[in-house]
C-alpha cells in the first residue's frame, strides 16, 4: 500500500475520506446528475451489506441518500475487471442494495430510487464516451421505459465524446493526475492536502493499513491450509510431506498441524 503522504483521489481510501465531507459528495451528485439537491445524509460509508446464504457481502466506498429519497453509490474503481465483470458487479451491488433497503422496511412496490456510479480510470465500454448512463429499456421498442427505479453510470477518465458537466470533466482528469485552476477540483486537492496535514487521518490510515496486511495474511494462512489437505488427501501423503512440497517453514509447521 502506498504511504499516507503519496494518496491522491484515485486511492480508495482518499477518495472515500474526501466524500465522507458533504459539501463535496452532493457537489459531485449534482454535476454528475445535474441537478439540484437540497440535502444528503450517508446510510455509512463504507457500509458493509451482508449478504444472505453466506455470501461474502459487498463494502461500498461511499452510499447516500438524498432529500427526495433516492438512494446513491459512488465507488472508485481503478482496475479494470476481465470480461463483463464489471457490469455483472453492478448487477450484485443492486440487488444487495435493494435487500438492504427492504430489510430498513420498504416494501418492493415502494423500493427507493438507486443510481449506482462508478469512476474509472480506463473506458469501460471501450466507446470513447466521458459518461455511459444505463436503464431498463424494451429492446423492441427504446421508447418504452422499464421504469424500475434503478440507473447505472459509469464515468470515463480517457473519455472523449459526450456532453458532461465541465467541472466533472475536470475532476476525471484530476483523477488521472492533472491539477487543473477549476474551482471543484482546487476545492477538492485543497481537502486532501488539508486532511494529509491532520495527525489523527494519517494515525487511522496506518490502522487501517494493518489490518489490511493482518487480513491478507490469514487469507493465504487459509488458502495454504486448503492447499495442505487437498495435497494429504490427494496424494495421500503425511502432513509433513505435504508441507515439504508447499514450502512451509520449520517455525510455522506446528501451526498448520494444529489446524489439519
Amino acid at each position: 500500500m502506498k504511504d499516507w503522504k503519496d494518496l491522491t483521489i484515485s486511492d480508495d481510501y482518499m477518495f472515500k475520506l474526501i466524500m465522507s465531507r458533504k459539501r463535496i459528495c452532493k457537489q459531485m451528485l449534482e454535476r454528475i446528475l445535474r441537478i439540484e439537491i437540497k440535502d444528503i445524509h450517508y446510510l455509512e460509508t463504507e457500509k458493509s451489506i451482508a449478504a444472505h446464504y453466506h455470501s461474502k457481502g459487498i463494502r461500498l466506498d461511499v452510499y447516500v441518500k438524498d432529500n427526495q429519497g433516492t438512494v446513491y453509490n459512488i465507488e472508485m474503481q481503478v482496475r479494470k475487471p476481465d470480461g463483463d465483470r464489471l457490469s455483472k458487479r453492478t448487477r450484485y451491488y443492486q440487488s444487495m442494495m435493494d435487500t438492504d433497503l427492504m430489510a430498513a422496511g420498504a416494501d418492493y412496490d415502494s423500493l427507493n430510487q438507486t443510481i449506482i456510479i462508478f469512476i474509472c480510470p480506463f473506458d469501460p465500454f471501450d466507446a470513447g464516451r466521458y459518461i455511459y448512463t444505463f436503464e431498463n429499456l424494451c429492446i423492441e421498442d427504446h421508447g418504452i421505459r422499464l421504469r424500475d427505479g434503478s440507473r447505472k453510470i459509469f464515468l470515463n477518465t480517457k473519455g472523449q465524446i459526450g456532453e458532461i458537466d465541465t467541472s466533472i470533466k475536470a475532476f476525471l482528469h484530476y483523477v488521472d493526475g492533472v491539477i487543473s485552476s477549476d474551482q471543484f477540483v482546487q476545492e477538492i486537492h485543497k481537502e486532501i492536502q488539508k486532511v494529509k496535514m491532520i495527525e489523527a487521518e494519517a494515525v487511522s490510515y496506518m490502522t487501517f493499513e494493518m489490518k489490511i496486511k493482518e487480513e491478507r495474511q490469514e487469507e493465504r494462512k487459509e488458502a495454504r491450509l486448503e492447499a495442505l489437505k487437498k495435497l494429504i488427501t490427494k496424494l495421500r501423503i503425511s502432513a509433513e510431506q505435504a508441507m515439504d512440497l508447499l514450502d512451509i517453514p520449520q517455525s510455522d509447521r506446528h501451526l498448520y498441524k494444529s489446524l489439519l
